[in-house]
């Protein structure tokens, strides 16, 4: 495991280049944008792209034996402990449509475990960050998740995947199941904004299906090291690779649990 001097080197490269790469993006944002498809509703900007590279081409000079695993595909598989975790426009379709919810998230990874993370958020200037052992922090502010004992009185975030048409797993019925047992349910677009929100306090409760690994690389240390609890929907242990999260406050984690797996407590 890096030293704590090591971790805190990373930590302030890592903020660096979320906030170049966010400058980018909100310098397109108000403009008109290419917008091609990945997938028939899973688009892509010239803006990803531009932020991608701007954050690769950086971490190459810095950190060139490490891995680097993005979101647009430019990154490198080598032979490393470490490996970085880009998502270069988390918000995609928000972006294209000029709807402010969208994020740069950045995670460091050694032998698997998330050490450090940061998430930015050009659009309410709010820099997310956090290496294991150290806490987390909103603009160099502390941040804890709620205390919230209640799912009753729970504000809760979700989202959809591209695949919701055919997923067999589409997320639907639990929406359904949990909007019966909550106070309110909001979905952003932006997993890495409802995970670090949910470290922030102001979510209380997080799940989603089919999310990828630089959606949340970052942001599930930011949640753990505010005080939160990560796992897969059915509680077990959580890996960046599953295609399934559970995030809370901790508090509500099982009656979470309980509800979206269709189990009586």
């Amino acid at each position: 495991m890096p030293t704590k001097s090591e971790l805190r080197q990373y930590l302030a490269f890592a903020e660096k280049l979320a906030l170049g790469a966010g400058k980018i993006l909100s310098g397109g944002f108000y403009r008109t944008k290419r917008v091609n498809y990945k997938g028939s509703i899973n688009p892509v900007t010239e803006f990803d792209l531009k932020s991608e590279k701007y954050i690769i081409s950086n971490l190459e000079r810095r950190y060139p034996d490490h891995t680097i695993l993005a979101e647009e595909g430019t990154g490198t598989e080598r032979d490393s402990e470490y490996c970085w975790v880009v998502d270069p426009l988390d918000g995609t379709v928000n972006y294209a449509h000029g709807f402010p919810v969208y994020s740069v998230s950045i995670g460091l990874q050694y032998k698997g475990q998330s050490i450090a993370g940061v998430v930015y958020d050009p659009e309410q200037h709010e820099l997310y960050s956090a290496a294991r052992g150290q806490g987390a922090f909103l603009n160099r502010k502390r941040i804890r998740v709620s205390s919230e004992k209640n799912l009753k009185r729970s504000l809760l975030a979700t989202g959809f995947a591209y695949n919701v048409s055919t997923a067999r797993k589409n997320n639907l019925g639990m929406f359904a199941r949990m909007i019966k047992q909550a106070q309110a349910i909001r979905r952003l677009g932006s997993a890495a904004l409802d995970l670090c929100w949910l470290a922030a306090g102001r979510f209380d409760g997080f799940w989603e299906y089919y999310l990828h690994p630089w959606d949340t690389a970052a942001a599930i240390l930011i949640v753990e090291q505010a005080g939160g609890k990560v796992t897969r929907i059915d509680g077990r242990k959580y890996s960046i690779f599953d295609k399934e999260i559970l995030a809370s406050n901790g508090h509500i984690h099982s009656a979470m649990k309980a509800v979206l797996t269709g189990v009586k407590r």
